[in-house]
């Protein structure tokens, strides 16, 4: 029974050990600094809400002033609708041409559901019209002509305050613009909405902890409250001197009660007031508690923190410093090797680390390489200057006339790279490619070349492979073949059969000079590029006349995409 226990102990703790000694990510390392400081802040918190479960209620306070803004902001956007309806009204054409029978109908239509209504008075501020009564019908007197004589005065937008309205029976208040057609007397739009429909914008916001919020008009008479709505109409109980403010406010006077918080913002537009408001006592006691509890709590997290920052930083510092010295390593071209970390990340790094240092020698030996084929290439291209050079001078007289043809030589010569510019997604034509490759290296005489061969459309990438192999035999030719001598002569055609590009480069010389068995750089980038590449077939035979070098390609690794998708093919990747 012994044995037992103690084997299964032994497992365990070998359980237990392997887990600590594997390579476990950086997350984890973090999730136990979390751990161990947000564990403690609860702790804090349960104490907190056992002692005072009103404590949740003050983190409305911090968002009391945001409430303040979205409300003045909510009452905005009401105002701003009705005056901005009022001004599509005033352009309709015949409230211009004072057909007020067409303009009711209109008026009535475009304020379908909205909630509210629309009075139109002439200069006197009489009623005009009234879409709450039928047209034609006798109207009732304006109910404050103060606020439209102010609107016709200032030539500009007027928000009234709050009325009763005696017809309705309800509280409401109005946007009143002034109208001033280009003939006749003036017009006042007076726009009608009752204040309950206010009461929307307060109910919106989440006011808890003792919190309430009340729109006020410019003199003060609540206009909607969250708090009774038998205060609608009436003058706010609070002493509201300052707009903006954050502090204690007194009832007015004849009203009692102790010292109140109030959050006050005004409307841009209206000039009404966006009052938050709580009780002193309700809201300071329990947060001033509040905040020495998390004060205390604070202190307590952030001491368990650093002291886990400690151990955590011992447990990273030194797997970072092995890798920075690495890194040294690596920057200096010396060989890395991966090492296993205790942190899963560390470990990947280092492993990149060892990848870079492979990468880095393999992108050297490449670099290498081109280097070698630059060279080789930038010989070439002295070699076909050269023979340019020599060529045209055997033929010219004088020496502008050397000048001039040699410097049409090497346009041409820089015409090959344009052509695969040009060619774009539709590719380059054969017979164009051979042209401009083979030309800087022909003789003056028409005779000494030849091309024969079917239209053939290349792709770009393929047409890069083939054009640097026919420069590679163009160049032969003019260090050893049918260019370097005044009596060679070159024959190249080409073909399709049985999908298959087959193109033959055929020099005649009088007496071909002796090949030796070593492969130049040249033949070998002809051999990688053109047989791996497009998987083609070449042979070569030294005929007692020169030389005959055949390709022989696959057509669907030479077509240009678009050929193939003319023909409904699926372009290969």
């Amino acid at each position: 029974m012994q044995s037992t226990d103690s084997a299964s102990r032994g497992t365990l703790s070998e359980r237990i050990g392997a887990f600590v000694s594997s390579p476990k990510p950086i997350s984890f390392f973090l999730f136990l600094l979390i751990a161990v400081t947000i564990i403690p802040a609860i702790g804090v918190s349960v104490v907190l809400l056992q002692r005072n479960n009103e404590a949740q209620r003050e983190v409305v306070t911090t968002l009391a002033e945001a409430m303040a803004g979205s409300i003045a902001e909510a009452v905005d956007r009401e105002l701003s609708g009705m005056n901005t309806t009022l001004r599509v009204l005033s352009t309709t054409p015949s409230l211009t041409e004072g057909d007020m029978e067409d303009f009711y109908y209109r008026a009535k239509l475009a304020l379908a559901g909205s909630g509210s209504n629309l009075r139109v008075l002439d200069e006197n501020f009489k009623p005009l019209l009234n879409t709450n009564v039928p047209f034609g019908e006798a109207l009732q007197p304006f109910d404050d002509p103060l606020v439209a004589e102010a609107a016709l005065k200032g030539k500009a937008t007027v928000t009234s305050g709050v009325l009763f309205g005696k017809l309705a029976g309800k509280w409401s208040f109005k946007v009143v613009k002034p109208f001033f057609p280009d003939s006749g007397p003036p017009r006042t739009l007076v726009m009608t909405r009752y204040a309950d429909t206010l009461t929307d914008v307060l109910s919106q916001q989440m006011l808890r902890g003792g919190w309430n919020a009340s729109v006020v008009d410019k003199n003060n008479t609540v206009v909607a409250s969250s708090f009774m709505s038998s205060e609608v109409g009436k003058p706010f109980f609070l002493d509201l001197e300052g707009d903006g403010i954050y502090r204690e406010a007194e009832p007015a006077e004849g009203r009692e009660g102790g010292t109140y918080i109030t959050i006050i913002d005004e409307s841009g537009f209206s000039g009404w007031k966006s009052v938050v408001w709580a009780s002193t006592t309700t809201i300071e006691e329990p947060m001033r508690y509040s905040l020495r509890m998390l004060l205390a709590g604070g202190l307590l997290v952030i001491a368990i923190g650093a002291f886990a920052a400690w151990l955590l930083g011992r447990q990273i510092a030194g797997p970072v410093r092995r890798l920075a010295r690495d890194a040294r390593r690596l920057g200096a071209g010396e060989p890395v090797h991966a090492i296993e970390y205790p942190i899963a990340e560390v470990a990947t790094v280092s492993s990149a680390l060892a990848e870079a240092a492979l990468d880095r020698e393999q992108a050297e030996n490449e670099i290498r390489l081109l280097m070698r084929e630059v060279a080789h290439r930038s010989k070439n291209q002295l070699t076909v200057v050269s023979s340019m050079a020599k060529q045209t001078a055997r033929s010219s007289r004088t020496f502008a006339g050397f000048q001039d043809a040699f410097q049409k030589r090497l346009y041409g010569l820089a015409r090959s790279t344009d052509l695969l510019i040009a060619g774009g997604a539709a590719g380059v034509e054969l017979h164009e490619l051979l042209s401009v490759q083979v030309d800087p290296f022909r003789p003056d005489s028409p005779d000494r070349l030849t091309m024969n061969g079917p239209k053939f459309r290349l792709a770009n990438q393929p047409a890069q492979t083939i054009g640097l192999a026919v420069h590679e035999l163009a160049t032969n030719a003019a260090k050893y073949g049918a260019f370097s001598n005044n009596d060679g002569r070159l024959d190249i055609t080409w073909k399709i059969r049985d999908d298959m590009l087959v193109i033959n480069w055929r020099e005649h010389v009088a007496r071909a000079r002796r090949r030796t068995n070593r492969r130049g750089f040249g033949t070998e980038i002809i051999d990688r590029m053109v047989g791996g590449t497009l998987d083609a077939e070449i042979s070569r035979v030294f005929h007692r006349d020169g030389l005959e070098c055949v390709f022989k390609i696959p057509v669907d690794r030479l077509e240009p995409d678009l050929t193939k998708a003319a023909r409904g093919e699926e372009p290969q990747g």
